[in-house]
């Protein structure tokens, strides 16, 4: 066996390490928490918590989502959007996938705990236990409700963010889970929609399979609604100034078109475009409150 083979397939085994993480997934998840740590802060924060806290965050998020992979590997494999995961292939073993998880989840928890603190740590873990357990293992094969029950661990971010830096989570945290929890149903079930005969075949109770794509369309309209309301409430109790208050009216206008076209004039192309508009949206709503934090009109 040559170098060059040798060095391929370290690289490769790398890359199938990396893919349990669901790295564009992580990276959203924790971009929302670094917003949080600086909205905690009247200055900028430290730059070393933020750092730990980072890495800590990112190590057990990726850690939930290789529990994910390993618990859904059978139902991935069924799927064609999800049948390249290294878990789905068979590349990785059940052995190597727990000693990965357990490992870069220990570290996380170590992370957070020395160099942040404790209460980020326990809040982290928590959020690790609500998504890799209490979501992927029980919720998401029960009800078609899975995400919306669910949707609570994947919105904890920005108060992981804002734990570790004020070792405290305040009223304006919770605000900002309560927009994610919101964001959650219209954001998956655009996808789900377009994706429905991958869901059918894979078992999974989804509402555009149990209960058709025109309620479900009616229910990205509704919570696109509840959505745009809720994120006008960090204006409304003074987190937020003019900046932040005219660029959710903007994105919301267009979150609003994109739920309205889902719900009335449904294609697959046009529950694509909502699904990743979706995800701009938040990221470019999280950017407004930061800009806002620092920029005060």
């Amino acid at each position: 066996m040559t170098t060059q083979t040798v060095t391929h397939k370290s690289s490769n085994r790398i890359s199938q390490y990396l893919a349990l993480t669901k790295p564009r997934v992580t990276q959203l998840a924790v971009f929302c928490a670094v917003i949080g740590m600086f909205l905690a802060s009247e200055t900028l924060p430290d730059w070393r918590v933020v750092l730990a806290a980072t890495a800590g965050i990112w190590l057990l998020a990726g850690a939930a989502f290789a529990v994910n992979c390993l618990v859904e590997r059978e139902i991935d494999a069924r799927m064609a959007r999800t049948a390249r995961r290294p878990m789905a292939q068979g590349e990785l073993s059940v052995t190597q996938t727990v000693v990965f998880s357990a490992a870069i989840g220990g570290l996380g928890m170590w992370v957070l705990y020395a160099l942040v603190n404790p209460l980020t740590m326990w809040l982290t873990f928590v959020t690790f236990v609500g998504y890799a357990v209490i979501y992927t293992m029980i919720l998401k094969p029960a009800t078609p409700q899975n995400i919306v029950i669910g949707g609570l661990s994947g919105a904890m971010p920005p108060a992981l963010g804002w734990a570790a830096i004020a070792n405290d989570v305040p009223m304006q945290a919770w605000l900002l889970v309560l927009i994610i929890f919101i964001w959650t149903p219209p954001h998956f079930w655009a996808l789900a929609m377009y994706r429905r005969d991958d869901y059918a075949k894979s078992g999974l109770p989804m509402l555009p399979v149990t209960h058709g794509m025109n309620f479900t369309g009616f229910h990205v309209w509704l919570y696109s609604i509840a959505l745009a309301a809720t994120t006008l409430l960090p204006f409304a109790v003074k987190m937020s100034g003019l900046i932040y208050l005219a660029s959710a009216v903007v994105l919301n206008a267009i979150f609003l078109w994109h739920g309205w076209r889902v719900y009335r004039h449904y294609s697959d192309l046009v529950a694509r475009k909502a699904f990743t508009w979706s995800i701009v949206y938040l990221s470019l709503l999280f950017a407004a409150l930061l800009v806002d934090h620092y920029i005060k009109i």
